[in-house]
């Protein structure tokens, strides 16, 4: 045994004397450049490269790793062996990832990379202002030399456009309103705002399904538009005017919209806005891709039509798009305390005018039961560019809500009733808040729903055409009476007339008299 422990130490003794001559041969510097000479060999024979992304770069955070961490969660699949779980703030999402030093291959324009994740312990931290997180993680991208260019110049930006996009979709929408007063919230903000969760899609809109087909390809082309819009030199922006009786979802349209492309809302509120420069304050204070809504414009402010206003008004708001008249709003004074100055150059300006590009990819929408109360400048392209008129639920609308609320599709209900339905349906000119709190009634019987819905539509089918009935006997006994006083003013005319010459005749008879005497 003591022979064993002393060849042992006879062997240890020999490398440290050794490795004590290799440190004198081969110095720090000589060893570090030999392994940097090798490293470049190696590089000359090798046909791929390798770019690191940390998640630190010094102490700040890398955005480019996140944007990888999160474009590299869609390539993931559940079939993963070992997959890591995340969901970040404000999101009601999971996303899946890579695992401490797993790799993934992912392919760009028919080109192949391989992702690895690399995660290393830190070596132990002397002093830092910011202290470092105990691990030290990253990527490794491996691409082939010859994809260097397309790699570097094309894919890096595709994933940071991607996983954006990702960001915003796992994102809860915010809906916002501006303060009241134009006051500021406590990070200088003067919008409000609350988590939007309204539940309306295009699929559970009551609407027509050529025009509701229409809007989504509108809406897409807008989306998708960013290098049309840049071709043509115009604002990355759209304007749409949602006008109809009240109960025809146009507040559910604006929802779906929102749903449909991801934006947030911001809801103005112009009655709480005093001057032209704070709307243009607001309009600044919007994110891109949102949608902008101004609800019943034609009741917030006085901006009705200016060819239907009266001669005395022709120097009032709207005569001119420069006018700087003002217009206020219902139940609110003029003055500059408490005072609603907006003149319609202004809300014009909103719209269309120089301020309105500071941000992109934003919608307007305006709303208003009463289109034709609107100044034409208001409505015109460019700044209104899409007419989308809610009507009454039409046929095609209503198998939409009893589909919603009841579940019934064309084959559960009676072919003899839906043939009733279709009659009924346009001469009733129901909306569909009406028919929808019919069906929500009886929701719990869908037969009794059904029968009571065209009880309703016949009943309010009858009351149209009997008032339509009294509209036009009203105008028949209108017309009559016109008819009665023309024929008196006629006779009145012609009245005077024959008196003259009743009494031309009696005087010619006492001058002939008079004659006889003489």
């Amino acid at each position: 045994m003591k022979e064993y422990w002393g060849s042992l130490a006879s062997i240890l003794g020999v490398l440290a004397f050794c490795q004590s001559l290799l440190h004198v041969l081969f110095p720090p510097e000589l060893r570090f450049a030999t392994l940097k000479l090798f490293n470049r060999v190696f590089n000359m024979f090798t046909s791929y490269c390798y770019f690191d992304i940390t998640e630190i770069d010094g102490v700040n955070t890398n955005e480019l790793y996140n944007a990888v961490q999160l474009y590299l969660s869609s390539c993931v699949t559940i079939s993963g062996s070992r997959l890591s779980l995340t969901r970040a703030l404000n999101s009601s999402a999971i996303t899946f990832g890579l695992t401490n030093n797993d790799t993934i291959f992912d392919t760009f324009n028919g080109v192949t990379v391989l992702w690895e994740h690399i995660v290393t312990q830190r070596q132990a931290q002397t002093f830092s202002w910011r202290p470092l997180p105990d691990e030290k993680r990253g990527f490794t991208l491996r691409i082939k030399k010859k994809d260097k260019s397309l790699i570097l110049d094309s894919y890096l930006d595709y994933i940071m456009e991607k996983a954006n996009d990702m960001r915003r979709k796992n994102e809860d929408r915010l809906l916002y309103t501006n303060s009241r007063g134009g006051s500021l919230d406590s990070r200088g903000h003067p919008w409000e705002s609350v988590p939007f969760k309204h539940p309306s899609t295009f699929e559970t809109l009551a609407m027509d399904p050529v025009k509701k087909a229409e809007i989504i390809e509108d809406l897409k082309d807008f989306a998708n538009g960013q290098s049309f819009y840049q071709k043509t030199g115009r604002a990355w922006k759209r304007g749409y005017l949602l006008y109809g009786p009240p109960g025809t979802g146009k507040s559910s349209m604006i929802a779906a919209m929102a749903n449909y492309l991801g934006y947030d809302i911001y809801d103005l509120e112009l009655t709480e806005v005093h001057h032209n420069s704070e709307l243009r304050k607001l309009l600044m204070k919007t994110s891109s891709k949102s949608i902008i809504v101004i609800e019943d414009i034609d009741c917030s402010i006085d901006l009705s039509n200016r060819k239907k206003g009266s001669p005395n008004n022709s120097s009032s708001i709207g005569s001119s798009y420069c006018d700087p008249e003002m217009r206020s709003g219902p139940g609110l004074s003029t003055g500059d305390e408490g005072g609603n100055s907006i003149t319609l150059s202004g809300l014009l300006n909103f719209t269309d005018g120089l301020w309105s590009c500071c941000g992109s990819e934003r919608i307007f929408v305006f709303t208003t039961n009463h289109i034709d109360k609107l100044d034409p400048a208001l409505l015109r392209s460019g700044r209104m560019d899409m007419h989308v008129f809610m009507s009454y639920c039409s046929f095609p609308a209503l198998r939409i809500l009893l589909k919603n609320y009841l579940g019934n599709a064309e084959s559960d209900l009676d072919e003899g009733v839906l043939k009733e339905l279709e009659e009924v349906i346009d001469k009733a000119e129901m909306t569909p808040a009406d028919i929808s709190e019919l069906l929500i009634k009886n929701r719990r019987n869908k037969d009794r729903a059904v029968i009571e819905l065209l009880e309703a539509l016949k009943n309010k089918a009858e009351m149209k055409l009997k008032s339509g009935e009294c509209v036009r006997e009203k105008n028949l006994n209108d017309v009559g009476e016109e008819e009665e006083e023309e024929e008196q003013e006629k006779r009145a005319l012609e009245s005077p007339k024959e008196g003259c010459d009743y009494e031309d005749s009696i005087k010619k008879e006492e001058e002939d008299e008079e004659k006889k005497i003489k």
